[in-house]
């Protein structure tokens, strides 16, 4: 199928064309068509099919189709669990719209709010927002929610995970008078998810695109083993330093291991950029820029970015900490490997990350290889990675259980009950007594 088959306006096909995009991806195939019918969509679709042309192409037709009569406030809103995420969304969408009138703004956190009065007090027909910040304009009576005509929540699961789940509830409330809400997520699994849906949606037609087997065959996946924090860290180094190694993300859990790293890379001679929560705007942009730009090889995270975050020619995608999810670890892997070319992602793996491999190596239905550095090999073996695996204590259990069943049962005496558990001379004795006296 091609983008002229979907009843586009000349003008985004020309936009898409521009940006070398020739066929629609699964997800844009199953979305546009039922998007631009004006049903809402509940969609599950991973990381790099290219979803949020699939939101904002109908979007835009939408506003094609029916211009606005006078001036006013956004008819668009999307919302994105983070800045960056925002302002790449934003990014596309003014790059899909180049060739048409529409005014596209942003509305995120870290940034003074004069700098975001374009999108509160001019004509502006889309949206991109984060939940805190666009809450603090709604409070205010800033911004007028009673406009918006179409509603775009990306990455629903995300931002349960972070908490923005009330927030962006409230925002649904006060945009009650929308005709259309397309909800995205990389998965759809999980309760409050599913209530959440529920509340905001209306007849929902439910799509569902996975990353094609051959764009997951991109990601070459290893492992290495490590016996300690000391021994990691010399790991990293070294894959660091080697030629292969070009552009590469670093992966870490919380903000102070990242700020721990950070430091012991300066001390070897390693320069990098970094991001991660609670942040100020100004200097996250000003580490992605150094990224993009190529001043720096090596951006440190922790994973505010392992979501929506285009960042071009990542050659290697390394977790120095195993992610607490199995869906966080492909969000994470999936920032190699993008636009038709190869990546690598290496995990390194401590004895405490076996029980978090297993879980990840199960959700992915793939083995992450084992590689050793000749001069940095581990000292202690791991059963579980890459060797035998642990026997299952569940399965043991019901094996016991049935083999009891199966044997006959010996009688037991009460004598012998009784004198459990005693030496071995207490119990003779005690079965000479019994025998006497009887």
């Amino acid at each position: 199928m091609s983008f002229e088959l979907l009843d586009l306006d000349p003008a985004l096909l020309q936009a898409v064309a521009a940006q070398g995009f020739s066929r629609p991806t699964t997800i844009q195939q199953q979305v546009i068509p039922v998007a631009m019918d004006g049903r809402d969509v509940l969609a599950s679709a991973p990381t790099g099919t290219g979803k949020t042309a699939a939101f904002l192409l109908p979007c835009m037709q939408h506003l094609l189709d029916y211009p606005r009569r006078r001036a006013g406030a956004a008819r668009v809103l999307i919302l994105a669990p983070t800045r960056e995420l925002a302002l790449q969304i934003t990014e596309q969408a003014r790059a899909l719209a180049q060739y048409t009138h529409l005014v596209i703004e942003t509305i995120i956190g870290g940034v003074e709010h004069d700098k975001q009065l374009p999108a509160l007090t001019q004509t502006t027909d889309i949206v991109i927002a984060t939940p805190g910040r666009l809450l603090e304009y709604i409070d205010a009576e800033s911004f007028d929610s009673r406009a918006i005509e179409v509603l775009v929540l990306d990455e629903a699961d995300r931002m349960l995970d972070m908490g923005f789940i009330k927030d962006v509830e409230r925002i649904a409330g006060e945009a009650r008078w929308r005709k259309q809400t397309l909800l995205f997520s990389a998965t759809l699994e999980g309760n409050g998810l599913s209530r959440f849906a529920n509340e905001v949606l209306k007849d929902a037609v439910e799509l569902h695109a996975d990353s094609p087997r051959s764009e997951r065959r991109k990601i070459q996946q290893l492992m290495y083993l490590a016996d300690s924090p000391e021994h990691k860290l010399a790991l990293l180094v070294h894959l660091l330093r080697s030629e292969d190694v070009k552009r590469s993300i670093i992966f870490v859990k919380t903000r102070e291991r990242l700020a721990e790293l950070v430091a012991q890379l300066n001390a070897q001679g390693i320069d990098c950029a970094w991001i991660r929560g609670e942040m100020e705007q100004e200097r996250r942009i000003e580490a992605i820029r150094r990224f993009r730009d190529e001043e720096v090889a090596i951006l440190l995270a922790t994973d505010v970015a392992a979501r929506g975050i285009d960042l071009p020619d990542v050659s290697h995608v390394i977790n120095f900490d195993l992610p607490r999810t199995a869906d966080v670890y492909v969000h994470r892997i999936g920032r190699t490997a993008r636009a038709g070319k190869r990546g690598t992602a290496i995990s390194l793996i401590e004895a405490h990350d076996v029980p978090m491999l297993e879980r990840i190596e199960r959700y992915t239905e793939e083995t992450l290889r084992r590689r050793v550095i000749d001069e940095l090999r581990p000292q202690h073996k791991m059963a579980s990675a890459g060797g035998k695996k642990k026997p299952d204590a569940k399965k043991e259990k019901k094996k016991a259980q049935k083999k009891d069943e199966q044997e006959p049962r010996k009688k037991q005496r009460h004598r012998d009950l009784k004198n459990k558990g005693k030496p071995d001379w207490a119990r003779k004795k005690a079965a000479k007594n019994t025998t006497e006296s009887a």
